[in-house]
């Protein structure tokens, strides 16, 4: 793994000539990202980034923090006791260096003797669960890593819309996979890191998900354009 998303947030925090980030999926073309949108304010964060975050309490794990600007606003604004994860060693680098004082490389499913009262999965948080057959077992693992009464806050996208129209009204989907399974390919500073697994839920296939799997799940917000935020509860 070169960690390519990782070391342009690195680059970005410690002034090393970032550049932008190019991601490319197996339904889009390349498109270009800047690094420093992974740095944003609370006040620059969409609208359902901002709702988990208010949602947000007692202790919180923070998975695939990134940058770790969620955890940032979670410690220094609303004095919430935060552990952030994320499987890049150079973000957590970044995420030390910003401040942030439970910042740890560690793989979600390798968290063990834990509990939390909140758990949040941002950015399109069902990402980490690769495909649809293997959803349940990140589910099971996050459902373990519960409080009694604690809650998993997590966002994604319903991506149909980017598939083309058929004469019938319908969509031209792929019939061999769930449409929401794509890889990923990301470019940065001329290397290339090619076809990781990433999964965008729909709201109804992670509901059906969560309740085969002993949670609860419940739509919080509902984004411009097909994005939501679901709360997961025991």
């Amino acid at each position: 793994m070169k960690d390519l998303f990782g070391k342009a947030i690195l680059d970005f925090q410690t002034n090393n000539s970032p550049e932008d980030l190019i991601t490319e999926t197996s339904i889009s073309e390349a498109d270009e990202m800047s690094v420093e949108y992974l740095f944003r304010s609370f006040a620059e964060m969409p609208k359902i980034e901002q709702k988990a975050i208010q949602l947000s309490k007692g202790k919180v794990l923070d998975v695939g923090c990134g940058a770790g600007s969620h955890s940032l606003y979670l410690q220094n604004e609303m004095n919430l006791d935060v552990k952030s994860i994320d499987i890049s060693e150079n973000a957590i680098r970044a995420c030390k260096l910003r401040g942030l004082k439970k910042a740890k490389i560690q793989n979600i499913l390798d968290l063990e003797n834990e509990k939390f009262d909140t758990i949040i999965l941002l950015m399109n948080g069902t990402g980490i669960f690769e495909t649809l057959k293997k959803t349940p077992i990140y589910l099971q693992k996050l459902k373990s890593l519960l409080n009694p009464d604690g809650q998993i806050l997590i966002d994604s996208s319903d991506i149909i819309y980017m598939f083309d129209d058929d004469q019938d009204g319908g969509k031209w989907i792929p019939s061999d996979n769930y449409y929401g399974e794509l890889t990923f390919s990301i470019s940065y500073k001329k290397e290339t890191e090619n076809d990781f697994p990433w999964l965008y839920l729909d709201f109804n296939t992670l509901q059906n998900a969560a309740n085969d799997n002993g949670l609860k799940c419940e739509m919080i917000f509902e984004g411009e354009h097909y994005d939501y935020l679901a709360r997961l509860t025991l």
